[in-house]
């Protein structure tokens, strides 16, 4: 399948769950990554606040942000986005595609950020992302080189196989994904 296909058949898998069933597997995404070494390591993080259908972080931010310095992307165009310091709900717009984004001074210390929490339609078993089809992650995570790229999702968005890539496509170090509930799908 191509790209546009792989997003048809996400979107069709996720229909399948009720929102309840995607907060109780979301929690139990989160609550891996918090056990991960590369997390309990971490000091400054990427995050981002999630759409309906992602892997629900909106609840963990504030916890993290107790923690460790908080960045989330903040869309700044019809291709581009920036990162922004997480300083509380307060502080927070809804921005381009219903996204509670920060608004403020752009973080551009990139060498800083140590973990990149990313989220995706898809992965693939070798670590392949495949996004929404604007490139917003593709362009902004190879800035940040030094961070261990860790992409969290659904366990029916993990495909085993290969997701159709190209050279711009950049690959996680590990996929949080495989997460069982009692009576899954």
């Amino acid at each position: 399948m191509d790209k546009r296909a792989w997003r048809e058949e996400i979107r069709r898998r996720k229909a399948a769950y009720s929102t309840d069933e995607l907060k109780v597997m979301s929690a139990g995404i989160i609550e891996a990554v918090k056990q991960s070494g590369r997390w309990k390591a971490a000091r400054c993080v990427l995050l981002y606040h999630a759409l309906p259908d992602e892997v629900d972080t909106c609840h963990w931010i504030d916890e993290a942000a107790k923690e460790k310095t908080v960045l989330l992307p903040h869309v700044t165009g019809d291709t581009s986005m920036e990162l922004c310091r997480y300083e509380g709900d307060k502080s927070l717009q809804k921005g381009a595609y219903g996204i509670m984004e920060p608004h403020g001074t752009a973080f551009t210390a990139y060498d800083e950020i140590d973990l990149a929490i990313v989220p995706g339609m898809a992965f693939d078993t070798s670590c392949h992302r495949l996004g929404r089809g604007k490139g917003y992650y593709d362009r902004l995570l190879p800035l940040l080189s030094g961070a261990y790229k860790i992409g969290i999702c659904f366990p029916f968005q993990l495909i085993d196989g290969i997701l159709p890539a190209t050279s711009t496509d950049v690959r996680m170090d590990e996929v949080i994904g495989k997460v069982e509930t009692k009576g899954g799908k």
